[in-house]
This record gives structure tokens, sequence and C-alpha cells, in this order.
């Protein structure tokens, strides 16, 4: 038997929970490399820049996530279609999906790089840079000047690996994400370090990064390896196959979008309630230290659900109820784990403040004080999100996309960023208001989240049933 297809009989027979296994850890890793660029960057930035070029970091990082929603958008719904249509055994489509995937991706860097580019400090203003010092602002803009046009190689390198894990080549995607992060780990002290070049240096090094990522990728689908082949014929958009990858792929996309803007509402917030300058950007810093532990902490949450993700979506397509009603089951109770280490690690003592301190030089003990407390303060029910990020992510693969959709919206978009513009304006304490808008949403998302995921599971039971005694084809 060929290895191809070797793969997907093993996404058909094989255990749920070895398979789980199996694709949950290459993508646990590439999800938290594809991550550590801005990670990496800050922890260099945090002990040789200082805290204005961390509070000048922590106000671009919206405009990254606002460029990753749109590469969520493409990668995550096309990848999801395509785990379904390997499951019935449409090749042609396949190729297809990739070749469009190609084509959107160049579609959007086209159009927003040069809108953000030329409306740079505008749109810096919008993240909080105005009531931020003035080295801050300068960090920011000079950050995202450079790797603004790297953007290219990193979402095609993330939307191809997206497209590896639906075939089941996890290790394959893993490996494309390894590639980047060590290219930029290694240049990064070069570059800030022993160059000097400082802000623009971890800049530089993301952008080399993001290329070798992108070479790697390319390199899988040209060499023939692939179960779907890359044709340069194939690159184009074909209208009939829109609806379903856009309808899929716009929970995640909503999701992050949401986050982009979670991410510019808290420091808009916060300076507006600070209107000491030097004290915003202290505020700043510790939010960009926060936002830092966060992305080590939750993207391995989020990767082991994109692990889970195309044996979900195989056994949909191939009407396999009982397999996708164990994974999904696996799915809760692996990311739930996951989330109660994230809690013990970013709440109990002394973890908060060794995050920290990867973050924050020991000659800034009042930024490092300040960045643990609110790292407490902010994850004390981050123990409740798994069954929200589970459903979201299943609900995505067998392609219900209004379903997803509502889920992934809840927590940011109709309870917490409500909460961070009107919860200061009942507390005496504005900034603990803001912090306070996370753990409240986290708590109140789960509890709506667990009715809807209670009736799915008696839904796929049922459905299990009824193919086993034959009324299901």
């Amino acid at each position: 038997m060929k290895k191809n297809e070797k793969r997907l009989e093993e996404l058909e027979n094989a255990s749920p929970l070895r398979l789980l296994f199996k694709y949950s850890w290459p993508a646990l890793i590439s999800m938290s490399l594809n991550a550590l660029y801005s990670v990496v960057d800050r922890f260099y930035i945090g002990h040789g820049c200082g805290e204005a070029a961390m509070a000048g970091m922590t106000i671009t990082f919206p405009i990254m996530l606002f460029f990753g929603a749109f590469g969520v958008f493409v990668g995550a719904g096309h990848s999801a279609v395509l785990s379904i249509k390997l499951g019935e055994g449409d090749r042609k489509t396949c190729e297809k999906l990739l070749g469009q995937l190609v084509a959107i991706k160049l579609l959007f860097f086209l159009t927003l790089t040069p809108l953000i580019f030329f409306n740079i400090d505008t749109v810096l203003g919008w993240c909080g840079g105005r009531g931020i010092s003035h080295d801050a602002f300068n960090s920011a803009k000079t950050y995202l000047q450079i790797v603004l046009f790297s953007h290219i190689f990193s979402h095609l390198a993330f939307g191809f690996s997206a497209m590896m894990r639906a075939e089941g080549s996890a290790k394959t995607s893993m490996l494309c994400m390894v590639v980047g992060f060590g290219t930029n780990l290694i240049l990064d002290p070069i570059f800030i370090f022993t160059f000097n070049m400082g802000i623009a240096g971890a800049a530089w090094a993301t952008n080399i990064a993001m290329c070798a990522s992108c070479l790697f990728a390319s390199r899988y689908y040209l060499s023939g390896k692939s179960i779907v082949k890359l044709h340069l014929k194939r690159i184009a958009i074909y209208p009939k196959l829109l609806a379903k990858p856009c309808g899929i792929g716009f929970a995640p996309f909503l999701q992050q979008f949401l986050g982009a803007m979670i991410n510019v509402a808290f420091p808009a917030a916060f300076t507006y309630w600070i209107t000491d300058k030097a004290e915003a950007t202290k505020q700043l810093a510790s939010l960009g230290v926060f936002e830092s532990v966060l992305i080590l902490i939750v993207l391995p949450i989020l990767g082991a659900q994109q692990g889970v993700q195309p044996i979900i979506g195989y056994n949909w397509g191939a009407r396999n109820f009982r397999r996708v009603r164990k994974a999904f089951i696996l799915g809760i109770i692996v990311t739930s784990a996951l989330c109660f280490i994230a809690f013990v690690l970013q709440v109990i003592p002394p973890f908060p403040r060794l995050l920290s301190k990867m973050f924050v030089s020991s000659d800034n003990p009042a930024l490092l004080d300040l960045a643990t407390k609110d790292l407490m303060i902010a994850n004390c029910t981050i123990w409740s999100i798994g069954i929200n990020v589970a459903a979201t992510t299943y609900f995505q693969a067998i392609g219900r996309p209004l379903s997803a959709i509502v889920l992934s919206t809840m927590r940011q978009g109709i309870i917490m960023l409500p909460m961070i513009i009107f919860l200061p304006f009942f507390m005496a304490n504005k900034t603990l208001a803001i912090w306070l808008s996370l753990p409240v949403s986290d708590l109140l998302c789960a509890i709506a989240t667990t009715l809807p995921v209670f009736l799915h599971l008696r839904f796929l039971a049922r459905v299990r049933d009824r193919k086993e005694e034959g009324f299901i084809k």
C-alpha cells in the first residue's frame, strides 16, 4: 500500500486516541512555533531594548493578529473542506482547493499590506499609540514598517502547513514551523545584540525566518511527496468552491479578528483611563508580557484542536459517526486538561513571576511586580475555556460554520469587548476593572457553551445508532 493511501486508511480505521496523539503533538509544536515569532522577539526586546520597546511591540500586536485573521480565514476553511473531500475521494477538487488557497492569500497580501503601510501612523494611533511615550511609538513604527511586506511568506507557509495536516502529513507541517522558528531564534540575538540593531534587528530576523518557512513548505508540494498536488494551472479562484471554505473559515477568522479588536481595546482603554504617558507605557509593557505568556500557554491548546480536526473532518465525510463522537469527546478532555495546566502556570505562585521574568529585565522590579499581578488576575478562570475551544473546532471541522461563528465570537465579541469598555465606569480602580473583563468573560462563555455541546453529543449518539441499524448510508 502506498504511503499516501496508508495515511487515509489511518484516518478511517485507526484508534481515535492514537490518531489524536499522532496528529496533535506535531500540531501542538507547529502552532506554538508559529506564534513564537513574536514571543522570541519580545524575549530579546524585553531584555535588550527596554520598557518602551516592549510597549511599542504591544501596540503592533493587534495589527499582526489582523493579518493573521485573514490567513486563518483562508487556511482553516480550505483545510477543513480538504479533509472532507479526501474522505469522499474527490482528488480533483482537493487540487483546486490548494490552488485557490494560494490565489486568495496573494490577493489579500496585495490589498492589505499597502493599505496599512501608507497609513501606519493612523493605524498605530488607533492601537493606543497616542497615549504612550515618543520612544515607544517610534519603536512600534520601526518594527511594523520592516515586517509588513514579509507577511506573504508567513501566510503561505501557514496555509500550506494547514493543508499538510488535513492530508495527514502532521510531522511535515510541524517541520515547516520548526524551520521558521529556528531561524528566528538564531538570528534575533545576532541582529539585536551583536549587530546592535535593536528592535529593527528583531524585525529583520522575523522576515528571514518567514521566508525560510515558506521555502520549506513550497518544496514539499513541488517535490511530489504530497497527496494533493500543487499545479500552477490550479492557482486560481473557483467561484463554486468559495462558499464552503469561506463559510467554515469565517468562524476562526472572526475569532482572530475579534482577538485583534480586543488587543486594540485593551491598550486604548489603558491609555484612556491612565493620563500619565509614562505610567501608561508601563501598563502596556505589562500587557505585552501578558500577551506573550498567553501565546505560550494558549497556542498549544489550539494546536491540540488542530490535531483532532482532520480526524473529525475525514470521518464526518465518510459518515463514520461513532469515530466522530469519540474524537470530539477526546478533544474536549485533552483541551480541558491543557487549560487546567495553563491555570496552574499563570495563577499559582511562583510560576507567574517566573514566566514574567522571561520578558522583563531584573533591572526593572516595578514592571516585574506589575506584570506578575496582572497575569494572575487575567487568567484566574482560564481553566474553563476548554469546552468552548473544542466545540468551535468541532463545528468548523464538520462544515457547520454558523454554529462555529456563534461559539467563536461569544467570548471576545459578545462578552469581553463590552466589558472592557463599560466595566471601568462602575469600579473605582479602572485598571483592575479592565483586567477583570478577561476572567469574567471566560467563565460566562464556558457556561453558555456547555448546553449546545451536550445536545450535539446526544445527536451524534443517535445518528451513530441509526447508522449501525442501517437507516443511514
